[in-house]
C-alpha cells in the first residue's frame, strides 16, 4: 500500500512530466514563430511578420515562466534540444508552408498545447497546486484567444 507521501510524489512527478511536455512544446513553438517571422511572404507579410515577433517573445515568456515554476518546486525542466524534440507534441515548421498554412498550423499547436494545459490545470487541482493551476489558466487564455484570432484569419469562425 502507498503512502500519502509516495502518493503525492507519484502525482507531482505526473504534474512535473505534464509542466516539461508543455516547457518542451513552447520551445518548439518559440523557434517555429522564429521560423514563420523570417521566412513569411506574400500580401500579408507586415501583418504576420509583425505578429510571429509578438508570439515567439510571448512563447518566451510562457516558456521561462513553466521552467521557473519547475524548478521553484524541485523539478528540472528539459533543457536539451533532444530532449524537447522527444517530448513535443508539437511538429517542426518544414519550410514549405505559405503563410495561410503557417497560420493553420500555429492554430492547431495552440489548441493542442490549449489541450494539453487543460489536463495540466486538472492535475494542479488535484495536487491541490493552485500557483501552478493559476499559471496554467492564464496561458490557455492567452492562446485560446489568439488561435480564435488565427480561425478567424482563416476565414474558419
Amino acid at each position: 500500500m502507498a503512502t500519502t507521501t509516495s502518493k503525492t510524489k507519484s502525482k507531482n512527478k505526473t504534474l512535473s512530466e505534464t509542466l516539461n511536455r508543455q516547457v518542451a512544446n513552447f520551445s518548439v513553438l518559440h523557434m517555429k514563430l522564429h521560423h514563420f517571422h523570417w521566412y513569411v511572404k506574400g500580401e500579408n507579410f507586415f501583418t504576420l511578420h509583425v505578429k510571429f515577433e509578438e508570439l515567439y517573445k510571448e512563447a518566451a515568456m510562457h516558456l521561462d515562466t513553466i521552467a521557473e515554476r519547475m524548478l521553484a518546486q524541485g523539478a528540472l525542466p528539459v533543457a536539451t534540444l533532444t530532449e524537447i524534440l522527444e517530448l513535443t507534441t508539437l511538429k517542426e515548421a518544414t519550410g514549405d508552408e505559405d503563410a495561410k498554412q503557417m497560420v493553420q498550423s500555429l492554430a492547431d499547436d495552440f489548441e493542442m498545447i490549449c489541450t494539453e494545459l487543460t489536463e495540466g490545470i486538472a492535475l494542479a487541482e488535484e495536487n491541490e497546486d493552485q500557483p501552478t493551476e493559476d499559471l496554467l489558466v492564464h496561458i490557455r487564455t492567452s492562446l485560446e484567444k489568439h488561435r480564435w484570432m488565427f480561425e478567424a484569419y482563416l476565414g474558419n469562425e
